[in-house]
């Protein structure tokens, strides 16, 4: 087959995958989170990465020590995971243990026990999106492909192609128990991260390290 015709095919696709939100998922209040009946849509977000919030006044500065609970893999009927396998669900849920972990050390000490000063968050893994396997990558290189990921990258979108996870953030005061923040999120890569294109659970992944450095900005 001619190099110019293979490429104008990709092309096409690519357009028709942007044009259907191929594989695309949008975060809904979770029913079965427990948090769900306090948030509401959060207009203030112009991204569409966190459609909905409950937030409270906190002094984040308060807290220096955390209890990170294992994740959580949603089961309720309302998941976004697909037909994603309980495997690739496990794997994204230890991955998202670690990179948080990882973050929240930078800033607090990790403990076990309820106390003052202490800090609750429970991660509830709700979906997945893996990435297409082979024209993710390329569709960083053909022509219509790279004007509408350049478009997706200026305003911080999806890229064609490529996963995403969502997942929901609780966050309570240990000591009292009282729900201090709550949001769900969608996370994704950037729309020319080429390394988050390369591997079915590239992109989540990727998303899920973009997600910890949003909550560390919010507890700073």
């Amino acid at each position: 087959m001619d190099r110019s015709i293979a490429l104008r095919g990709l092309g096409t696709l690519v357009l028709c995958a942007a044009a259907a939100g191929c594989a695309s998922v949008a975060p809904v209040p979770y029913s079965e989170m427990a948090s769900s009946a306090y948030m509401a849509p959060d207009k203030s977000d112009a991204s569409g990465r966190v459609p909905y919030r409950y937030s409270t006044p906190v002094d984040w500065r308060a807290y220096n020590k955390v209890i990170l609970d294992p994740v959580v893999l949603y089961r309720g009927k309302d998941h976004q995971f697909g037909d994603m396998s309980d495997k690739d669900k496990a794997t994204l849920a230890a991955y998202m243990q670690n990179s948080f972990a990882e973050r929240l050390r930078g800033r607090f000490a990790l403990v076990r026990e309820r106390g003052p000063n202490t800090l609750r968050i429970r991660l509830t893994l709700t979906g997945a999106v893996t990435n297409t396997p082979v024209l993710g990558t390329l569709s960083r290189f053909d022509l219509a492909g790279a004007v509408h990921n350049g478009v997706q990258a200026a305003r911080d979108g999806e890229g064609t192609m490529t996963g995403s996870v969502v997942y929901g953030v609780e966050i309570f005061d240990a000591a009292t128990s009282r729900l201090l923040s709550a949001y769900v999120t969608k996370q994704y890569p950037g729309a020319y991260d080429i390394k988050a294109s390369v591997g079915a659970l590239a992109a989540a992944t990727a998303g899920l390290d973009k997600g910890a450095d949003a909550l560390m900005a919010q507890l700073n």
